[in-house]
């Protein structure tokens, strides 16, 4: 379907957010792979603001496939938390402001109409997110879980120095430096 010359449809938008999600891993591999010392710490705060965001754009759609041992790895807490967390504190600085409009709306909400949305004063109870995401690792169905005893902490070797790093990750992700890789990755013409 097209409306006023955009495509609106959902394979489209899969396909669409598919190629951008390429590209910014992509540039992931590159950093990850260079010897001018990208770190844990920076590919972090890379995949955080670069991949993160675009992902869970469609994490409705991709739900099934959810890996919750990548936010452990990875040190970030999972998006169902971090948006819980965004809500709070939305919801606190609305208190907080007696000439906002939608403060009657969250200090006296109104009757549920429809009973597929779920407003944000429904749940209103701060999260402490810690403890809620090692609550979430304790009940999870993951291969290998008992190996990390607190999610919330960085993992035994998220510090390693940018060589060992990256010479871990090419093991682990099969992508040497050969030629062809780096011909992939455009870094040679």
């Amino acid at each position: 379907m097209q409306y006023s010359g955009y495509r609106l449809s959902l394979s489209y938008m899969i396909t669409k957010t598919a190629d951008k999600l390429k590209n910014r891993n992509n540039f992931l591999m590159k950093l990850a792979g260079s010897t001018w010392g990208a770190s844990a710490n920076t590919l972090r705060s890379s995949a955080l603001s670069l991949c993160y965001s675009a992902a869970e754009y469609c994490t409705p759609v991709w739900s099934r496939s959810a890996l919750p041992q990548l936010p452990v790895l990875s040190n970030i807490e999972p998006p169902a938390l971090r948006r819980k967390t965004a809500t709070d504190k939305l919801a606190e600085k609305i208190v907080k402001h007696d000439s906002w409009p939608i403060q009657p709306d969250i200090l006296s909400p109104p009757l549920l109409r429809l009973t597929s949305r779920k407003p944000l004063w429904l749940d209103l109870q701060p999260v402490d997110i810690k403890s809620q995401w090692r609550h979430n690792w304790k009940s999870a169905q993951v291969v290998n879980s008992h190996l990390v005893c607190d999610p919330t902490i960085r993992q035994l070797g998220f510090d390693l120095p940018q060589q060992q790093w990256s010479l871990l990750n090419s093991f682990h992700t099969e992508q040497g430096q050969c030629g062809a890789c780096r011909n992939k990755w455009r870094l040679i013409h």
